[in-house]
């Protein structure tokens, strides 16, 4: 999988994301704000943390974090089948 090299917050719970295929683009996370662990968001300047954290993980602390793989998967429009090299037998 290509994997994230940027991360910057955008105002409305949004990111947007380049990945190291060149891909780039903004996604909406605020179906996510208020919710479960999404709820620390809800403090002052705590979405704007957004970092890659160290397993490429697109994460605002260790307990807030959210697949790279899957936010690929939603820019691009693609499926997981899409992504993957094919396996023969």
């Amino acid at each position: 999988m290509v994997r994230p090299t940027r991360v910057e917050p955008r105002d409305g719970y949004r990111i947007w994301l380049r990945y190291s295929d060149g891909t780039a683009g903004e996604l909406d996370l605020s179906y996510l704000a208020g919710r479960g662990v999404f709820k620390v968001w809800n403090e002052t300047g705590r979405f704007e943390t957004v970092h890659i954290g160290p397993a490429g993980s697109i994460a605002w602390d260790e307990d807030v974090e959210l697949c790279p793989d899957a936010l690929y998967m939603r820019l691009t429009g693609r499926s997981l089948a899409e992504l993957a090299p094919a396996h023969r037998a």
